[in-house]
């Protein structure tokens, strides 16, 4: 007859009895509920596929808005800083045409001194200061327009307000400067008044 406890031991081997089910972990329960078929892991891989690719699209829309906010906000610093620059420009132009009418004081009060006090220390200090008022026009880009007599008239740094016959110049040269004319860098911000050369009177 067999041994009781070999039938015991047998029947406790076996995976549905009772004694062997209370030593499952639970681990090893959670894993015979998992379904690994290869139908369930395709569905569960292309499940993954699609929020994957949800996803980069997602994050594609976020890139692309940020590189639109990135760009707007580079053309609108672009813009204003033109715009300040432009109204700093406008300011300062504003404020170099008002020296140039202490510049041209200063033309008048030296052209118009007597001889007889050209040498007093007064007179220099008026000159030194003439001196330092066109050097800092200088640094600020501003420079005086070519006008010299025997010059030719040039109607895009020029304003002619005589003309004048018999002069000795060629026509259509200027013959003596009446205010200076300045630029501003490569722009005329205020045109020289010259006397022009007129063609001879014809003679009789």
């Amino acid at each position: 007859m067999p041994d009781p406890r070999d039938l015991r031991g047998r029947s406790d081997g076996h995976p549905d009895h009772p004694a062997h089910r209370a030593h499952r972990t639970r681990a090893q329960e959670r894993a015979d509920e998992i379904d690994i078929s290869p139908s369930k892991l395709v569905a569960e891989i292309e499940a993954l596929q699609a929020e994957l690719a949800a996803s980069n699209t997602k994050a594609e829309e976020y890139l692309a808005g940020l590189q639109r906010e990135r760009a707007e906000f580079s053309n609108y610093r672009r813009r204003t800083t033109e715009e300040r620059e432009q109204m700093l420009g406008l300011a300062g132009e504003d404020l170099i045409r008002k020296v140039l009418v202490l510049a041209d004081d200063f033309d008048l009060a030296i052209e118009a001194r007597p001889e007889a006090i050209a040498s007093e220390p007064w007179v220099e200090g008026v000159t030194a200061i003439d001196r330092k008022l066109r050097g800092l026009l200088e640094s600020e880009g501003v420079r005086q327009i070519e006008a010299e007599p025997g010059t030719p008239f040039d109607p895009r740094e020029h304003e002619a307000i005589a003309n004048v016959a018999g002069s000795g110049h060629p026509e259509g040269s200027i013959v003596d400067v009446v205010r200076r004319g300045y630029k501003l860098r490569d722009r005329v911000i205020r045109p020289a008044l010259v006397a022009v050369a007129a063609e001879p009177a014809p003679t009789t």
